[in-house]
């Protein structure tokens, strides 16, 4: 196991208006939006005012996020997301999103047995 195994590696939101939203947080929460462009479209991380540091990400469900579920949705670091995935369908859960890339890395996402979706991350 590495170090990060089992850390939150990240959390973000996938609604049909980001822009939108992403202006919600940055007035409410006083979070700072950067663009990250999806080719036709941008999506945002959200960062800390001064220090630039990306905590959260605000997506338009399009794209690859297209079959995400609605709310925030935290990332879990794993050391095998494949593994992971498995552990999860034995163990009475569901898997929502089967493993794929992202950035760099691979990751899915899972809904446990109480109903509860998380996403799996392998960089």
């Amino acid at each position: 196991m590495s170090e990060q195994t089992g850390r939150i590696g990240w959390v973000d939101i996938t609604v049909d208006d980001a822009a939108a939203l992403r202006d919600f947080y940055a007035d409410v929460v006083g979070l700072r939006p950067e663009a990250v462009s999806m080719g036709d479209y941008d999506d945002f991380n959200m960062t800390i005012p001064g220090s630039g540091e990306p905590v959260c990400g605000v997506c338009h469900a399009l794209g690859g996020n297209r079959d995400l579920p609605g709310g925030w949705l935290v990332y879990f670091v794993v050391d095998d997301v494949d593994a992971s995935a498995a552990a999860c369908a034995e163990k009475g859960g569901k898997v929502v999103v089967t493993p794929r890339g992202l950035a760099a890395g691979r990751f899915c996402v899972i809904e446990d047995p109480s109903g509860a979706t998380a996403a799996l991350y392998q960089a």
